[in-house]
């Protein structure tokens, strides 16, 4: 397990998961933050309610070397498909701690428990 701090992940950690990241985005240049436990859920508007999704695992913020300049993606731990949001003009913020609620160009709004592990 890589060690995280206040400003992510530190050393051999941070590289690694860098590459892993350039897999499948050869543009991320840097890893700007990381939040070592998040789940993902979406508002299911017939039920009126939260939903948790598939999605779970580490939340890397990073930026590009080409457009968008930022993006995060949620690195699975459930399944091989990970949760990618290129963060544009288009995309909705809101923090409610311990919560990040945001929406997509799609108006897909989810919520995103962040969990920040420092060792």
């Amino acid at each position: 397990m890589a060690a995280v701090a206040a400003g992510g992940l530190v050393g051999k950690g941070r590289d690694i998961s860098l590459a892993a990241l350039q897999r499948h985005d050869p543009y991320i240049n840097r890893i700007v933050d990381v939040a070592s436990q998040v789940a993902l859920y979406t508002f299911g508007h017939r039920a009126n309610e939260w939903e948790k999704t598939d999605v779970e695992g580490t939340l890397f913020v990073y930026t590009r070397s080409a457009s968008p300049k930022h993006g995060f993606t949620i690195m699975n731990r459930l399944s091989m498909e990970n949760r990618t949001e290129p963060i544009t003009k288009d995309l909705d913020f809101q923090l409610q701690d311990p919560f990040l609620l945001y929406r997509n160009a799609r108006y897909e709004e989810t919520e995103t428990p962040v969990t920040r592990q420092t060792v």
